[in-house]
């Protein structure tokens, strides 16, 4: 049974923090090495996967300017994406919409960074989980991490591959569903993108168990009857 511990301090809510490798190294002097970080993108959008990527570091080969991807242009990110592959031992999952409206996305997520760590062909001995929670069924130990990506390299390296990856995802799929602006907004709530589901409705990738895709038992209740055509 894998043991999992949280590692948290309320003080680092109230400073800018950058990553390093203070929490790998401290886990290699306690004897689990090698230590892989992982780390999800996109929870929070209507429409396509929660994307993870699980991601081992070499101490000797760590690219310059890693960071948690939200503190990254897009351009950096591809660049470190480009080099955290050639120097790396990486694995990429994915939970689609009809996982996420089958369970929810919190398990989704952990499912797929679970999955993500099974697939790196390095078995690690520690897993850092960026959040609260490590996901269930690792098969070995795993330390959540609150604001991981800002703290830990291998985190920041894993949520730079898991948002290029998943924001590559979604620009292929704008030629699969053309009209919803998945290239522009990668399935977020913005403006257009409301607009394009009340145009065309909702496809497949979108999920239905959203708002403001979901409607309520309560709320259909509330909806008017339909009146009996006149004759």
């Amino acid at each position: 049974m894998a043991r999992r511990t949280t590692t948290d301090s309320p003080l680092l809510f109230d400073i800018r923090l950058r990553p390093d490798f203070t929490l790998e190294a401290a886990a290699k002097r306690e004897g689990l090495w090698p230590v892989a970080g992982t780390d999800e993108a996109g929870r929070g959008p209507l429409a396509g996967p929660v994307v993870a990527a699980a991601v081992i570091l070499d101490p000797q080969r760590i690219p310059d300017g890693l960071n948690d991807s939200k503190q990254l242009t897009a351009q950096r990110r591809e660049a470190l994406f480009t080099k955290i592959l050639a120097t790396a031992t990486v694995s990429i999952a994915s939970s689609g919409a009809g996982r996420i409206d089958g369970t929810d996305i919190r398990k989704a997520s952990l499912d797929a960074m679970r999955r993500a760590v099974c697939g790196l062909h390095r078995r690690p001995a520690l897993v850092l989980a960026d959040g609260r929670d490590v996901p269930p069924g690792l098969a070995c130990e795993g330390r959540a991490v609150i604001k991981g990506d800002a703290r830990s390299l291998s985190i920041a390296a894993a949520s730079i591959v898991a948002k290029v990856a998943r924001d590559r995802m979604m620009t292929r799929a704008d030629g699969v569903f053309p009209g919803y602006g998945f290239a522009l907004h990668a399935g977020y709530a913005t403006a257009h993108h409301r607009s394009a589901i009340i145009l065309h409705g909702p496809c497949r990738l979108h999920r239905m168990t959203f708002r403001p895709l979901r409607v309520d038992e309560a709320e259909v209740d509330a909806l008017p009857a339909e009146r009996p055509a006149s004759r």
